[in-house]
């Protein structure tokens, strides 16, 4: 039996020998190191009750004295005004708006300015924020020639070239779909503190008509644009550039949401009957493409190869896949201004040109 029971040996063994047992051992530690639960405690430590929470005294006078002040500085901030001199209207993108197409209506109310509250000495109208006072273009001209100073030298222009040409360079903004926009002229002068020129890389729609964003880039930062490759540009600040007196440019706080603009494609194509529409439409889809376009990338050769292909077919097919669809639209109002032609159908990524009646290719291209 004591051989069954070793635990009851060691307690005999140990009351003989007056030596604690390793029961009265844990009995003791139990004691000293835990919590024994009273009579009166029925709650378990871990599921007890949460004390009431800290309630914080009531400021009567001081509180309302701190929101009044809080108001009071709202409303200094929001009164602060800075006069823009710029000699040009505010819009979020310059070279993919045209200031003649009046929008039908808007995403956004057009009382909030995306440039903040009280920020703009210039009212925003829902696409700009015109200038309040008349340009006087001579002074503008002139204060633009005295910062460019004399024009470069061969040498001049090649050792800036070698300098800022290469994929490697670190002052290099990148134009993408929105064009050159208002934030941009920012970031070209902050560029312009530390280096004399800054390479531009344009992609997507833009690279449609590089003649337009060359011209609003020199026109916009008033620097010039003294090498152009396929689509790298390098802009120049001019000799006599001083980055302490340059002009002040507000920067937008967000991105404003495009306004609805009236009906790209019509349903009767002007010049033709509905079938014979229809009938462009299917001839189009039918057709082989073109050329295939990507997304975000270099379009500066389609403009002549839509034209060169308008020489011998009446229908042209662009196979946009992965382009998407708003930059489908805006890639059918740039090919309508510059080629001329006529876009009838945007379907499934696919752009259907028609290049009109012989008439009129002959009379726009006298």
């Amino acid at each position: 039996m004591m051989k069954l029971l070793p635990w009851r040996r060691l307690t005999i063994h140990s009351k003989i020998a007056n030596i604690p047992s390793p029961l009265s051992f844990n009995k003791t530690y139990r004691f000293l190191f835990h919590s024994q639960p009273g009579e009166e405690d029925i709650f378990d430590p871990p599921f007890s009750p949460t004390l009431n929470p800290h309630k914080p005294k009531k400021k009567k006078n001081g509180q309302k004295q701190e929101n009044a002040s809080c108001i009071e500085d709202c409303e200094k901030a929001q009164d602060f005004t800075v006069n823009y001199d710029l000699p040009f209207d505010f819009r979020y993108s310059y070279s993919e708006t045209n200031p003649a197409v009046e929008p039908i209506a808007f995403r956004e109310p057009p009382r909030f300015s995306p440039f903040g509250p009280g920020r703009l000495d210039r009212k925003w109208t829902g696409t700009s924020a015109p200038r309040l006072q008349p340009v006087d273009l001579e002074k503008v001209a002139e204060d633009r020639r005295r910062v460019l100073g004399e024009p470069l030298s061969e040498e001049e222009t090649a050792e800036l070239v070698e300098k800022y040409r290469h994929n490697d360079c670190s002052r290099q903004i990148n134009l993408g779909r929105g064009g050159v926009t208002h934030n941009m002229l920012e970031d070209i002068h902050s560029h312009w503190k530390r280096a004399e020129a800054i390479r531009i890389k344009c992609l997507g729609v833009p690279t449609l008509d590089m003649d337009n964003v060359c011209s609003h880039l020199k026109d916009k930062s008033g620097g010039e644009v003294v090498y152009r490759h396929i689509n790298i540009l390098l802009l120049y600040r001019g000799r006599n550039y001083d980055p302490k007196s340059r002009p002040t440019v507000p920067v937008m706080l967000w991105k404003p949401l495009a306004p609805i603009y009236p009906k790209l494609v019509k349903n009767v194509a002007d010049g033709l009957t509905f079938e014979e529409t229809k009938a462009m439409r299917n001839k189009g889809l039918n057709a082989p493409p073109l050329t295939k376009l990507s997304r975000n990338g270099v379009y500066v050769n389609v403009v002549d190869k839509v034209r060169a292909a308008f020489e011998t077919e009446e229908v042209v097919r662009l196979d946009c896949t992965h382009v998407g669809t708003s930059d489908c639209k805006r890639i059918g109002v740039k090919l309508r201004d510059l080629v001329p032609c006529v876009p009838i159908l945007f379907k499934d990524e696919q752009i259907i040109l028609w290049r009109g009646k012989k008439d009129e290719v002959q009379n726009s291209g006298s």
